[in-house]
């Protein structure tokens, strides 16, 4: 009997519950592998499984609109809308990033496509303000593709070990993405150089969990990262949600890591010359900073998940980036409600945050969330149905 829909409140305080039954979406031909839904037209989402097809759906209607053969067999990693322009759809198969016309449901039009990647492709992603995409691939590389001129901008190199399963690009920061790979490194890149700004290591007891000594034995393997829009940062602060190995969701404060990092880099005295006064302020300066500007890491203990997670993303609806939402190998969606950690001005516990429990029959692959007042969370799991949920 399946348990999708059960679902915990975690708070003493009235919390409105997700749907007891979700609402299932048929369509997809193997186990879904990603979804994206529509911020300026609600209700219309895609969504894509192992079989290499895509399935477009519109919440208002039973059926699904259109399905189309995109992979030809191969698994669709991931998808995007064009910024500006949610007619055009952006999916990576294999080592390729195709790109689709859908204002017509019933006859997709391939635009172009492009097979810089040599290895296979975990995530693309759209800069919101100008014409790149970057595709993060199993060698560990990162391609920056310039959309406009539809050629190669940039290779990213040299900062991930292992596999890049996950690529963001900062809005706030025109030239800078962040990378997060299966060597449990959180990469901060200014791709106009191609140099690497900050590299962050979650295998490292430091930067790891809030008891690295309890928490899960998995590694800290990234697998999903999120950042706000443009619009959220002045009320959600420039963030990065990441998603572990071990159970563990992440966030920091891209700016203090970055502020930090460079405050050090710039204390250290030059060889051949004496430290000056100036750099040892300069070094207080960044422990301070360090100090004040924790990373949060809830694990658990505070609610979190028994097994790696998946999935990050923040919420669309009401108000935007309200809440976290995280899904893992423990079957579960993790609800948290971001804004009492913003309002609070807490320095350090993540306690409380932890709004909804969702349990799920399956283990989540992916997830995302509408601008609507309901059926605004959708959840593609390891079965071909994709689950909608209602969170108020």
């Amino acid at each position: 009997m399946s348990t999708d829909g059960n679902t915990t409140d975690t708070s003493d305080s009235r919390t409105k519950a997700a749907m007891t039954e979700p609402r299932r979406l048929r369509g997809l031909k193997a186990t879904a592998t990603s979804c994206i839904a529509s911020l300026h037209r609600p209700g219309l989402v895609a969504a894509a499984d192992e079989e290499g097809y895509v399935c477009w759906f519109d919440l208002r209607c039973k059926d699904v609109l259109s399905t189309m053969d995109v992979g030809n067999t191969n698994p669709i990693t991931s998808l995007c809308f064009k910024p500006g322009n949610e007619d055009i759809i952006y999916a990576s198969t294999g080592n390729e990033v195709k790109c689709f016309d859908v204002h017509m449901a019933a006859s997709w039009k391939q635009l172009e496509s492009y097979n810089y990647n040599k290895d296979e492709i975990n995530q693309i992603a759209c800069h919101s303000k100008s014409s790149f995409l970057a595709a993060a691939d199993d060698s560990g590389d990162v391609k920056i593709i310039d959309m406009q001129q539809q050629c190669l901008y940039k290779t990213l190199r040299a900062g991930h070990g292992s596999i890049c399963s996950s690529v963001q690009f900062l809005q706030w920061r025109p030239w800078e993405v962040i990378t997060g790979g299966l060597d449990s490194k959180l990469v901060m890149w200014d791709f106009s150089k191609g140099c690497r700004n900050k590299i962050l290591d979650f295998g490292l007891p430091e930067a790891g969990s809030r008891d690295s000594t309890d928490q899960l034995l998995n590694p800290a393997f990234i697998h999903a990262l999120v950042v706000p829009q443009l619009d959220m940062v002045d009320k959600l602060g420039k963030i990065c949600v990441v998603a572990r190995g071990d159970g563990v969701v992440s966030v920091i404060n891209t700016e203090s890591e970055l502020a930090v990092f460079k405050s050090k880099n710039s204390s250290k005295p030059k060889k051949g010359t004496k430290s000056s006064s100036k750099g040892n302020v300069s070094s207080a300066d960044a422990q301070s900073q360090d100090k004040n500007n924790r990373r949060i890491h809830l694990d658990y203990s505070v609610g979190g998940h028994t097994a790696a997670v998946s999935c990050v993303t923040f919420s669309m609806f009401g108000e935007k980036g309200k809440f976290i939402l995280s899904g893992g190998n423990d079957k579960s969606v993790k609800v948290w409600d971001w804004s009492k950690f913003v309002d609070a001005g807490q320095i350090s516990s993540g306690n409380d945050l932890l709004t909804l429990n969702i349990n799920m029959s399956k283990k989540v692959n992916w997830l995302c969330t509408t601008p609507s007042d309901s059926e605004n969370l959708v959840v593609c799991d390891t079965s071909k149905l994709v689950k909608v949920y209602s969170i108020g």
